[in-house]
């Protein structure tokens, strides 16, 4: 057979490099208190970029989870079959402690280095899903001391055990949420599933819940009706003894992304749950809950911000058109720059969270007050701009990009979930002025971290603009997100004036607070020194 053509000007594989090269990443871990797990991430990070993980992400994704309502006798089984590549993804992301293994170290930065780890391990969303969730769990279990005791050292260890078994048999365990009913969404006060007393301390819940991520984790939290109100419970898979818990499987949802997570409708029908907090205080007891995921969502958005800048910034470094690289063409520069300048706003933010939250659980006051208004408003406008982030990295390679090879699609259809996940734009955005209205000292501590920077004067002058937003409360709702996003600019701003290399702050207060910005990335003004900032954004592939 004759050779009709020549494979030329194509881009090499990104592997065998680093998720871990990333200077913000390591900087902010530095800095926030967690130097001692630099090493534990770059080897996390040199995995995460191995072919074989990456294939590991590939299969997970495309052979996604088939539910198992029977088995071939005709017995109710209500299992969730996967492919040995998700259970690899589950294993290693447990043995590294990327799920609940912070709460059993108490070594300053623990919650830092698991937020890096977690980043760096990009290589698959759906499986994160069940690892955020078992890292949530546990400071709202901590409600019912009793179940703690006897499950935290299981959802804390770093063994994964996978099967329906009876908890107390097995090495470790994987939690889950299940709050969320088809009448309410985010309401979650109108949930109408019922809890009943049964007389010996359990409970039993009946009713149709609308999205549970992960089912065949090991047990779920979940809201019910009890007698005093809306309650949180525990509701195990399989009960003491061995038997299934009647928590019926009814479908598998068909999702746009996140296709290596199962995520069911289910059913309980006199399921058997544990109360966890007071009765009819079951919102109060899941918030600690919920600020961790959400932490996560901005983690998640973060890290496929970060992967997608760093394929287009490949891509353009190898491939070349009208006669030189595309990095070395002056719109691609923009565009690229442009990229690398928000992936670095978001990555700082989150590191800052990170720290905000390791220092909120050893009782800092003042920190945790930060981490309620600085988180809510940075899941509001990171997980907003992940999405427009992985369509322009996508087209950086053009139909290249929207080849599934490429794995940007899968990126793309990934990071919508993070912002619709723990509360949608709207939700995310009333909470922060929630937390504005009953909460004023969390004011405050924003305040008293983002004016560190103040000199600067187009920081100055957008810090003007939002206080002028905050001194009327007329139309306050309607004006939200509009707060909320410049509640986020000015956050960022802040630690990129502090923190950052001179140019990636540059840039940021002339776009981003000044304005000097189109519509669309690509849009810098000129002027600015591009070079240190696209730098940044490459990686060095062996």
């Amino acid at each position: 057979m004759s050779m009709t053509h020549e494979v030329l000007n194509q881009v090499p594989p990104l592997v065998g490099h680093s998720t871990a090269q990333d200077p913000a990443l390591l900087e902010g871990l530095r800095r926030e208190g967690a130097a001692w797990a630099i090493d534990e991430v770059e080897d996390l990070g040199r995995l995460a970029a191995t072919a074989q993980a990456q294939e590991w992400g590939r299969l997970a994704e495309r052979h996604q989870p088939r539910l198992l309502t029977h088995d071939r006798y005709g017995h109710r089984i209500d299992e969730v079959e996967y492919v040995p590549a998700y259970h690899s993804l589950m294993e290693t992301a447990v043995s590294h402690g990327l799920h609940a293994a912070p709460w059993a170290d108490d070594r300053p930065g623990a919650h830092v280095a698991r937020a890096a780890k977690f980043m760096v391990w990009s290589v698959d969303a759906g499986h994160g899903c069940p690892i955020s969730m078992t890292y949530a769990v546990v400071p709202a279990l901590r409600a019912n001391p009793e179940l703690s005791q006897q499950f935290e050292p299981l959802l804390t260890n770093r063994e994964y055990d996978f099967g329906l078994r009876d908890p107390a048999t097995k090495r470790g365990l994987i939690a889950g949420m299940s709050m969320t009913e088809k009448q309410g969404g985010s309401d979650v006060r109108a949930n109408t599933t019922t809890a009943t007393p049964t007389g010996d301390g359990t409970y039993a819940l009946d009713g149709h819940k609308w999205f549970t991520s992960a089912p065949m984790s090991d047990m779920f939290l979940t809201l019910a009706q009890a007698p005093g109100g809306l309650s949180c419970f525990l509701v195990p898979r399989v009960l003491p003894g061995g038997s299934l818990n009647a928590m019926r499987l009814m479908r598998l949802k068909e999702k746009l992304g996140n296709h290596s997570n199962a995520s069911a409708e289910i059913e309980y029908d006199q399921a058997i749950g544990w109360l966890v907090g007071e009765e009819g205080r079951g919102v109060r007891t899941i918030v600690e809950m919920v600020n961790m995921t959400r932490l996560d969502c901005v983690i998640g958005t973060s890290a496929g911000m970060r992967t997608a800048l760093v394929q287009a910034a490949h891509h353009a470094r190898h491939r070349s058109a009208f006669g030189k690289p595309l990095i070395d063409q002056p719109l691609m520069r923009n565009v690229l720059a442009d990229l690398a300048i928000e992936s670095e706003a978001a990555t700082t933010a989150m590191l800052r969270l990170a720290g905000a939250n390791d220092r909120a659980v050893q009782g800092d006051s003042q920190e945790a007050a930060l981490r309620r208004i600085a988180l809510a408003v940075t899941k509001y406008y990171v997980c907003k701009r992940g999405p427009s982030q992985a369509v322009e990295a996508l087209e950086c390679l053009g139909g290249n990009g929207y080849i599934e090879d490429s794995d940007l699609p899968r990126i793309y259809r990934e990071l919508p979930l993070l912002s619709i996940w723990e509360g949608s734009g709207n939700v995310a955005a009333l909470d922060a002025l929630r937390a504005l209205a009953k909460e004023p000292q969390t004011l405050d501590a924003y305040f008293a971290e983002v004016e560190q920077a103040s000199g600067e004067s187009r920081f100055d002058d957008a810090l003007t603009r939002l206080k002028k937003e905050l001194t009327s409360f007329d139309d306050l709702e309607l004006r939200a997100r509009r707060v909320a996003e410049l509640m986020a600019l000015v956050f960022q701003g802040s630690l990129l004036l502090r923190h950052a290399p001179a140019a990636v702050a540059d840039a940021f207060c002339a776009s981003r607070l000044a304005r000097d910005w189109g519509g669309a990335f690509g849009t810098l003004p000129a002027g600015l020194d591009l070079a240190p900032i696209i730098d940044r954004a490459l990686v060095e592939v062996p």
